[in-house]
């Protein structure tokens, strides 16, 4: 398999999985995630994955600051429906990097249900952004939204998108389609990774839930 070299260059998620770390998973519990793990998640790269993929890692800086995040800490907050427009595919990049699910998730461990990860992923929340991460240890939330016009896609985009998603353009025409596809989805990940303008922060208070 081989994935776009700039992959790699992406940022990359550090957490702490208590659930990991007492089954023994990894050492520590400590796991690592790179966009690529999204990709395979997704079957795709695009701008919807790559920036569900930067707002959890912006938001999860914004909570946690230097300290490590722990997974299944979080709970996750999506604006729209999850049938709704991207709403599903944003979310399961959150579930794969928070460990927060729906009512599906792993109900825990023992009488106590020690590691539960069900319902800690909400769908129809009312917040202004694309979607809210709350620490569940100390209350403390944020909103995250992303403008992803601020990283635009080339101009020749303009000519060659609607032939290929009419099935009308030729071989190579389709590789160009797919090489400045991607070409945006890098320049999110590498140039704009934590840029103010693609994602936005907003500090969010626990009765805003």
């Amino acid at each position: 398999m081989s994935f776009p070299s700039f992959f790699a260059d992406a940022p990359r998620l550090k957490v702490r999985d208590p659930l990991s770390a007492f089954l023994g998973t990894s050492e520590g519990g400590i796991l690592e995630y790179g966009y690529e793990d999204a990709v395979r998640l997704a079957g795709h790269s695009c701008p919807a994955v790559a920036g569900a993929y930067l707002m959890v890692l912006n938001g999860l800086g914004y909570l946690h600051d230097d300290e490590m995040p722990e997974r299944g800490g979080i709970e996750v907050f999506m604006r729209g429906e999850r049938d709704q427009g991207t709403t599903g595919v944003l979310a399961s990049v959150a579930t794969l990097l928070t460990g927060a699910a729906p009512e599906t998730g792993f109900g825990g461990i023992g009488p106590a249900q020690r590691f539960s990860r069900r319902d800690l992923l909400h769908f129809g929340a009312d917040i202004e952004g694309t979607m809210a991460l709350r620490r569940r240890d100390t209350g403390a939330g944020v909103v995250v939204d992303i403008d992803t016009g601020a990283v635009p896609h080339a101009s020749a985009m303009g000519e060659l998108m609607p032939q290929a998603v009419a099935g009308e353009a030729d071989e190579a025409g389709l590789e160009s389609f797919a090489v400045l596809w991607q070409d945006r989805v890098r320049r999110m990940l590498i140039e704009h990774a934590d840029d103010p303008k693609l994602i936005h922060l907003y500090d969010w208070s626990p009765d805003e839930a």
